[in-house]
């Protein structure tokens, strides 16, 4: 299945407000019942107990309102882990009130070498293209001490037909247009791997596949480079 860049349009706030707070809801929606939180829940836990913290830093690269983030931190706390979380996004309109957000550009992020414990995104990363990808892996990898943290989808057949096949549960027309596109503009897993491969910062690369057509991926950063 090729991969074919199609226009998302909660990206562009595409919609009238009821249209596109409908679709955040189904965002939502599926990262709660479709193995997102899950997900990016389980690289956190990975990259804190392999770094034996107990409190974990992060900044959430594209993480609009937050609530991917609030989700994951209550779920970890359960875990006795600390998650201290900083809400990157490109628009001030696009974050909410409960986590500290800064307005950036994800390829060139606005934070000291070091800041964090560890960089994270949740499908933001089949918004990129190739060469975006790197730069941000380089670029997060810079603010990082630790590792960059990916969630996203996975680029399938059936994916896609599942895609069309949650049409009836969808609450916007918004996201009957972005879910299939999101899916048909994802990649796979060997074209993340190659491309994440690229990263001069990076000392180890673990990518696994979750529940329906999930990837994560935990992208170490070389001791040397802290």
């Amino acid at each position: 299945m090729k991969r074919v860049v199609v226009e998302e349009l909660l990206d562009t706030d595409a919609g009238t407000p009821h249209e596109v707070n409908s679709s955040l809801q189904d965002l939502r929606m599926f990262n709660r019942w479709f193995g997102g939180i899950h997900t990016i829940s389980s690289l956190l836990r990975r990259v804190a107990r392999q770094s034996q913290l107990k409190e974990l830093s992060w900044v959430d690269v594209a993480g609009s309102e937050g609530y991917v983030a609030t989700q994951t931190q209550r779920g970890l706390a359960q875990s006795g882990i600390s998650l201290r979380t900083v809400i990157l996004d490109r628009a001030p309109t696009h974050l909410g009130t409960v986590h500290p957000g800064v307005c950036g550009d994800a390829l060139a992020l606005p934070f000291r070498d070091d800041s964090f414990d560890a960089v994270g995104c949740s499908l933001f990363l089949h918004h990129l293209e190739p060469e975006q990808i790197v730069r941000f892996a380089g670029e997060a990898l810079r603010v990082a001490r630790h590792a960059v943290l990916i969630h996203d989808l996975q680029r399938h057949p059936l994916h896609l037909a599942l895609s069309y096949l949650g049409f009836p549960l969808y609450r916007s027309r918004i996201t009957r247009h972005d879910a299939p596109a999101s899916v048909r503009r994802a990649y796979t897993v060997k074209e993340i791997g190659n491309m994440l491969g690229q990263a001069t910062a990076a000392s180890n690369i673990e990518i696994r596949t979750f529940y329906l057509f999930r990837i994560g991926v935990i992208v170490w950063k070389r001791p040397n480079m802290t």
